[in-house]
């Protein structure tokens, strides 16, 4: 005869259900609420303008999901700031405003489509040297030119070792606002949720030049998840 109590089926279910719904950056909200206002409003004038209304509000709440991740704990690697496809692998001088010097660094670029989370998460446990806001264009996210010309947020981790890494939030040609929610001089851990981009964007990662990278062109990252590179050891 078993002894274990027997488990309130409701409570399960919503158990469940908190495991496979992820939660909602709080920059989402005031969209998901703003399209729930407006989905009652049209369904008091035409129902099926609710249904619309109601599948939008739904989308707007997919979109801003924040899943829980699994960050690899080995040191010395650098994970994916986000989800999303690696679009370039090249060695490149990062942003200016960062003072990194010109001396080209390795730097891993992932395009962000309307369907891929577009939270950004930190690639490493560190402290944050800089951070540099900086306007300008928005063209689409995958060109070259991007991460030089768009608007961006930029800024600077600093390992436990002293590995300094640069991480760029980049707005595409959707894509209109960046939310960066922390600060110089704040204390940050590997996968730990950092900042978003609204609709489309794309994200780059600088590594040292004598990093080993471990993605290709052309394969996808799990933000908090995929390992980039193995840092060099200081």
């Amino acid at each position: 005869m078993s002894t274990e109590p027997n488990k309130n089926p409701l409570a399960h279910i919503v158990a469940l259900a908190r495991d496979t719904v992820p939660p909602m950056h709080p920059a989402g909200r005031p969209f998901v609420i703003g399209a729930a206002v407006a989905t009652l409003l049209l369904r008091r004038r035409w129902r099926p303008a609710g249904v619309l209304g109601a599948v939008l509000t739904a989308w707007c709440a997919w979109f801003f999901r924040e899943p829980a991740r699994a960050t690899p704990t080995r040191e010395g690697l650098a994970v994916a700031p986000a989800d999303g496809t690696v679009s370039h692998v090249e060695s490149a001088v990062p942003p200016p405003e960062l003072e990194l010097g010109n001396e080209p660094m390795t730097r891993i670029s992932a395009f962000l489509t309307i369907f891929d989370v577009h939270v950004q998460r930190v690639p490493l446990n560190g402290k944050i040297d800089t951070v540099v806001y900086r306007p300008g264009k928005f063209l689409s996210a995958d060109l070259d030119k991007a991460s030089e010309d768009n608007e961006r947020n930029s800024m600077v981790i600093r390992g436990e070792d002293g590995t300094q890494v640069a991480v760029v939030q980049i707005a595409g040609m959707v894509a209109r606002r960046i939310v960066c929610e922390v600060g110089e001089g704040d204390l940050v851990r590997a996968g730990n949720t950092y900042g978003l981009i609204r609709f489309g964007s794309r994200v780059d990662l600088y590594v040292p030049a004598e990093s080993k990278i471990l993605v290709d062109p052309g394969q996808r990252t799990i933000g908090g998840e995929t390992a980039l590179a193995e840092l060099p050891r200081r």
